[in-house]
């Protein structure tokens, strides 16, 4: 495939996954590719995560375990590419699967479902619901902590689950946007500073950080760019606190795009949390409003949508300047 071709999928797999989604019929049939990683994460934890040995033989059986996850992904994605992307309906195919790998429409979904909840059934409807999307103490957060913790959580996710997968893809392919989501989904599943995992999980949260290095700035930076599309919204602002605040984020990624949804919408995102009875301290992301709610969920999920469609045409403009 040309560049040219690959821009164009990548545009025709994002469009067709905020429009359609993944089917839940599918998904009770056959799983998901992320549920298929997740599996052969779950089988080399259990088989080569043993509790009996060193810290450091515990590590290396990690990079052992994550080298896996990543040439599985690799390979059989760049099988089906070769197989597919001669030919206008294996083009098509390869933008299908692709699509399977991103995650905007679910992200609104998840978030819409935190302001719908919030707004309709108060202050338990709106915890339950965040509670799903979030792996903080619902139970600590009033009503604007809830709105405050969906919209973190859809500024995070848009950079690792919409922005980091269109920017592999775009870049190396179908087998780079695999490999992406292999070594995210193994950051989630066993990336985490718990007994079990911190020496094993090692690798794939350290290669997690730097993978997700590029989409997370470029997330901040197509907030900023969406801002100019919303009355009251501020590109300048969003671009002051990504200056300011991203850095004193206690993720190398996170504060990007959190700072700059926080500026371009006036809100102040961030702060001390409580994961289940542990309080963590963290930077707060701007220097707005904290007394959210659910109409500034939505705000947020506007924002979110028109830099999604900005990536498109973005996409697009390349697509058309390489054809000539």
């Amino acid at each position: 495939m040309s560049e040219a071709q690959t821009l164009l999928i990548v545009a025709g797999a994002l469009a067709l996954e905020a429009l359609f989604g993944y089917p839940n019929w599918l998904y009770e049939r056959i799983g998901h590719p992320v549920s298929w990683i997740g599996s052969l994460i779950s089988a080399l934890d259990h088989r080569l995560n043993k509790e009996s040995e060193s810290a450091e033989a515990r590590r290396l059986a990690g990079v052992l375990a994550l080298s896996i996850i990543v040439v599985t992904a690799g390979a059989v994605a760049w099988v089906i590419e070769r197989a597919s992307a001669y030919s206008a309906i294996g083009e098509i195919l390869i933008a299908v699967l692709a699509s399977t790998l991103i995650a905007s429409r679910s992200l609104y979904n998840h978030v819409a479902a935190v302001a719908r909840a919030l707004a309709n059934d108060g202050l338990k409807g709106g915890r339950l619901a965040v509670g799903r999307i979030v792996g903080r103490n619902p139970e600590t957060l009033d009503e604007h902590g809830v709105a405050r913790a969906a919209i973190e959580s859809l500024a995070e996710n848009a950079s690792d689950g919409v922005v980091a997968p269109v920017f592999w893809f775009a870049f190396f392919g179908l087998p780079g946007l695999a490999v992406y989501k292999a070594i995210n989904t193994a950051d989630s599943m066993i990336g985490h500073r718990t007994p079990r995992h911190e020496a094993f999980g090692w690798a794939a949260a350290r290669l997690d950080d730097l993978v997700n290095l590029p989409a997370s700035r470029l997330t901040g930076l197509l907030f900023a760019a969406a801002a100019l599309f919303i009355r009251g919204a501020s590109p300048a602002a969003a671009l002051e606190a990504m200056s300011r605040d991203a850095s004193k984020h206690r993720s190398p990624n996170a504060g990007w795009a959190e700072s700059a949804m926080a500026g371009a919408l006036g809100f102040k995102l961030n702060g001390p949390k409580v994961y289940g009875n542990v309080r963590v301290e963290d930077a707060y992301m701007g220097n707005g409003r904290r007394d959210l709610a659910a109409e500034d969920i939505y705000a947020a999920l506007r924002l979110a949508m028109i830099a999604w469609a900005i990536m498109i045409a973005i996409l697009l403009l390349f697509a058309a300047i390489l054809r000539g």
